[in-house]
C-alpha cells in the first residue's frame, strides 16, 4: 500500500514522501508510532502543491547555485538534542531536519534527497555534510550536534566517548556470539545423547530377534536306532 511519511524513517524514506510499504508494516509499526498516514488522493495533491511552491526557492541556474553554495559553506548549523552520558542521541538528526534548519537560518531551500546523509546522525559531535545544490555545484555544510542545555565536549572527549561506545557494542556482540555458540553446543550434545540412546535400544532388541529366529528354526534329531534281527544272531 502507498503511505505518506510523517517523519524520516531510515531505509524507508523522508518526511512528506509517498512510499509503498507492506500493509502489516503500516498497521503494526508506522501507524502506531504516527510515522505515516494513508496516501489518499487529496493528501497527495496537497503535497505536490507544497513541493511545487518550495521548488521556487531552490537553485534554478548555475550562478544562483554558486551563491547558495557559498552561503552553505560559510554557515554552521546547531542542533540542541537530548543525549545520554556517552553522547548517544535519544532520537536522531535527519536529512529533513538539516533541510528545515537551512531554510530557517538561511532562507535557502535545498532538496532533502540531495543531502548526502547515508544514515541519520545519532551522536553528538561536529559534522560536515555534503549537499548537491545544482548540477556540478555542491557545498559542505558544517553541523554541530550539541547536548541539550550544555556545550559540545572537546574533540578528544568526543573520540573517547565514541570509542567507549564501540567497545561496549563489540563486547555485547561477542557475548551474543558466545551465547549462540554455547546454545549450539548444548543442542549438539543433546542430539548426540539421543543418538546414543537410540543405538543402545537397537542393540538391545537384536538378541531377542536372534532368539526368536532360533526358536522358529526346526532342530535336527538323531534317527532312532533299529533293534538287530534275532534270527541273524542265531545263524
Amino acid at each position: 500500500m502507498e503511505v505518506i511519511l510523517l517523519q524520516d524513517v531510515d531505509k524507508v524514506g523522508l518526511r512528506g514522501e509517498v512510499v509503498s510499504v507492506a500493509r502489516g508494516y503500516m498497521r503494526n509499526y508506522l501507524a502506531p508510532r504516527r510515522l505515516a498516514e494513508e496516501a489518499t488522493p487529496a493528501r497527495v495533491a496537497e503535497l505536490e502543491k507544497r513541493d511545487s511552491q518550495r521548488a521556487r526557492h531552490e537553485a534554478a541556474s548555475f550562478d544562483q547555485a554558486q551563491e547558495i553554495a557559498d552561503k552553505l559553506s560559510q554557515a554552521e548549523l546547531r542542533f540542541d538534542v537530548n543525549a545520554g552520558p556517552q553522547g548517544t542521541l535519544f532520537g536522531s538528526v535527519t536529512a529533513t531536519d538539516i533541510a528545515d534548519e537551512i531554510w530557517k537560518q538561511l532562507k535557502v531551500r535545498v532538496d532533502r534527497r540531495k543531502i548526502d546523509l547515508e544514515d541519520s546522525i545519532k551522536r553528538v559531535g561536529r559534522y560536515q555534510i555534503p549537499i548537491e545544490v545544482f548540477t556540478d555545484v555542491s557545498a559542505d555544510v558544517k553541523i554541530m550536534v550539541v547536548p541539550e542545555g550544555g556545550e559540545l565536549p572537546p574533540e578528544e572527549e568526543l573520540e573517547a566517548m565514541a570509542a567507549a561506545e564501540r567497545e561496549a557494542e563489540e563486547a555485547q556482540a561477542a557475548a551474543a556470539a558466545e551465547a549462540a555458540a554455547a546454545a549450539e553446543e548444548a543442542i549438539a550434545e543433546v542430539e548426540s545423547e539421543e543418538t546414543e540412546v537410540e543405538a543402545e535400544a537397537e542393540e538391545a532388541t537384536e538378541p531377542e530377534a536372534g532368539a526368536e529366529s532360533a526358536a522358529e528354526t526346526p532342530q535336527e534329531t538323531e534317527p532312532e536306532s533299529v533293534p538287530a534281527d534275532p534270527s541273524a544272531e542265531r545263524s
